[in-house]
């Protein structure tokens, strides 16, 4: 166990300190401008419709969506209205994320009226919160007198941590310290109230989140007592006595939902202790933000043993647990990982929250490492499960992504009722639309970070964008222009500026899904065997003005093939062009997509289609239908099978044009 955990008090004093620049690579959001291509088009999108969407829902006025009732539950807890809590015990968290979303809106794009919005919306949270820092207006409202009482049900601490991020990302876009003063008062409280000293509650929240907030606050205001405190709360998750166990037995609880069986507190990642945890086990959402405060934590303390936990949970996620599309979580009931390869279809989960999740583990374990796995996962989530989350309007969403639909019996079954089969405008547990709206506004997190020690850049992902910042020994001021219609096109063209000839390096990730890569430097090719390594390609020299770094990354269609211990996937194929999943829907190849089959020579032809959904590539092949043969539900008789023309189109894209069946396995003739 590390030093930290040895220590009897979230405050103890033992901690090291932060790391230089807070713990934090991520480049200011300022520094990364999106310029074009799909990632500019869908954070546009956000920017534009989807947080001024969103707050019509928050506040109740979009007719037929389901009602959140989150502004107003601040606004009675702020003594501003009167009348009962709505919602989820949760729903001030929808808030959180969405203030979250909007300052980093705030950041990229300066906006006087949204800012003037967010600052009477804060001040009517500043209202609502009690004098000892207490915020949760479920608790205020509903159940007064049960602060902390139910911690494995109740959502008090998960709250909190969206509070936390969000006054996180208004003070680094703003400047003003309302939000986050609110935060660290409230953080003060829960550091007060939380750790192993006697008259302190020695338990954790059964929905992990406080503890990357927590670090994120630690980052931001350069104070390692809140790093202190969140590596309490993971080091105390699942050691005995098991704090959970004699919270029901004082609560009286004879019997916990079902979602809890069979594997009790697994549940909530909290069986045994996180270092011993080797498989990915209870709901998706809870494990990917308690893996990647895990990965923060390892890298801030720094902590070998903590380290070493997160690459076994995340290989085994990457190994055995991940649709192809990047969605983790395959049942329902509970919203959670089941057993290894078992990642079936029609009822998958696949929680849009989820995925999100998992880009953010797999970006903290860049952090750790760069390794291009890492980012490749990060990317697979994004282009598929996330951007399915969201229609192209920014309107509708989401909740679950299951890889194959037929609408009439999604309707029937009861074990398919998760699944819709087209998007709505919100939901009553609207947990996802803020969480898409926050992770799209904040891309530029994740196309690229700092090297250690300021050595220069990396490139995780690929989009049109200029990044401006600091690279080199010297502090030289550099700027990149990425020009790229990435993943439609597979050139991707650098031209790096500097204030005067530098030493830097500049990291470049090689997609794992690309078998040939190829590099250009002022129209020189570069040997990737000599300066490649871990998936990234390595520059260290010094860059001129003018300087022009071009990649290309071909995009053949591959037939993706699953491995065997996928009983869901036997005898199919899935399309892929680059990082884009591909499935086939009825509105292109009619009803019955389960009797489609893709012969093994059957010629792939990916092309560009500008009258499909403003334009996106699409993929045209010639496959079979098989035919019943009569009326009789089982024959010894041959199948008939005629030829006909398919059409794929990409996943994230699928439930824009009406409703229908959609597909993305497909059977391999």
């Amino acid at each position: 166990m590390p030093a930290v955990a040895s220590t009897s008090s979230a405050n103890a004093t033992t901690l090291p300190g932060l790391p230089p620049e807070g713990g934090a690579t991520q480049l200011p959001l300022a520094a990364v401008r999106l310029t074009r291509g799909l990632l500019a088009e869908r954070a546009a999108t956000v920017r534009d419709t989807a947080i001024p969407s969103q707050w019509e829902a928050l506040n109740d006025r979009i007719p037929g969506a389901e009602r959140s009732g989150a502004v107003s539950n601040f606004q009675i807890a702020a003594g501003e209205k009167q009348g009962p809590f709505h919602g989820h015990c949760f729903q001030d968290s929808d808030l959180a994320k969405w203030i979250e979303a909007a300052s980093h809106r705030l950041a990229t794009h300066p906006d006087p009226a949204l800012d003037a919005t967010l600052d009477t919306l804060i001040a009517t949270i500043a209202k609502a919160q009690q004098p000892d820092g207490y915020l949760d207006t479920y608790i205020q409202i509903k159940e007064p007198g049960q602060r902390w009482a139910n911690l494995h049900e109740n959502h008090e601490l998960y709250i909190a941590g969206h509070i936390i991020e969000a006054a996180v990302a208004h003070h680094a876009a703003t400047g003003k310290r309302s939000l986050l003063d609110i935060a660290r008062k409230l953080a003060d409280l829960i550091d007060r109230t939380f750790g192993a000293e006697p008259g302190k509650i020695p338990g954790y929240c059964g929905h992990e989140e406080i503890e990357l907030a927590l670090v994120k606050l630690a980052r931001a205001a350069r104070e390692p007592r809140y790093l202190a405190l969140a590596a309490w709360f993971v080091n105390q998750r699942g050691a005995a006595p098991n704090y959970f166990e004699a919270e029901i037995q004082r609560l009286g609880i004879a019997r916990l939902p079902d979602y809890f069986y069979h594997d009790r507190w697994d549940y909530l990642q909290a069986g045994r202790p996180v270092r011993e945890q080797t498989q990915p086990a209870g709901h998706c959402v809870r494990a990917m933000y308690l893996f990647a405060a895990m990965a923060a934590l390892a890298r801030d303390l720094p902590d070998p043993s903590l380290r070493a936990a997160c690459e076994t949970l995340w290989r085994e996620i990457a190994a055995r647990h991940h649709y192809i599309t990047g969605g983790i979580g395959s049942e329902w009931m509970g919203e959670k990982f089941s057993a290894p390869y078992d990642l079936p279809n029609d009822r998958a989960y696949a929680e849009t929250c989820a995925a999100i999740g998992l880009l953010l583990f797999s970006r903290a374990m860049l952090d750790l490492q760069l390794r291009g796995e890492y980012a490749d996962l990060m990317e697979r989530a994004l282009y598929n499960n996330i951007l399915a989350g969201m229609s192209p309007d920014g309107c509708r969403f989401f909740y679950v992504n299951p890889l194959e639909v037929t609408p009439a019996l999604a309707k029937r079954r009861y074990d398919a009722r998760h699944v819709k089969t087209a998007r709505v405008p919100w939901f009553g547990c609207a947990c996802c639309p803020p969480n898409i709206a926050r992770t799209l506004a904040s891309l530029g997190h994740h196309i690229a970070s700092r090297l250690p020690a300021g050595a220069g850049l990396a490139l995780h992902l690929y989009t049109g964008c200029e990044i401006e910042t600091t690279l080199g020994a010297g502090g030289t001021r550099a700027r990149l222009r990425v020009e790229t219609d990435y993943p439609w096109d597979e050139t991707v063209r650098v031209e790096i500026k500097t204030e005067i000839p530098a030493r830097f390096t500049l990291a470049f990730r090689l997609p794992g899904w690309c078998r040939a890569p190829a590099v250009h430097l002022n129209n020189t090719p570069i040997a990737l065997a000599s300066a490649a390594r871990d998936g990234y390609l390595h520059l260290d020299r010094e860059w001129r003005s003018g300087d022009i770094l071009a990649l290309t990354f071909p995009m053949p269609v591959e037939r993706v093939r699953s491995h065997p211990g996928v009983a869901h996937d036997a005898g199919c194929v899935a399309l892929q062009r680059g990082p884009i999943v591909y499935c086939v829907e009825e509105t292109d190849n009619g009803a019955r997509l389960a009797a489609l089959q893709l012969p093994r020579d059957a010629p792939l032809r990916a092309r560009h289609d500008t009258e499909f959904l403003g334009g996106a590539v699409v993929i045209d092949a010639t496959a079979q239908r098989l035919l019943p043969s009569g009326e009789q539900l089982y024959t010894a008789g041959e199948p008939l099978v005629e030829n006909t023309n398919i059409k794929a189109v990409p996943y994230f894209l699928w439930a824009n044009r009406g409703e229908g069946e959609m597909r993305v396995w497909l059977r391999e003739a």
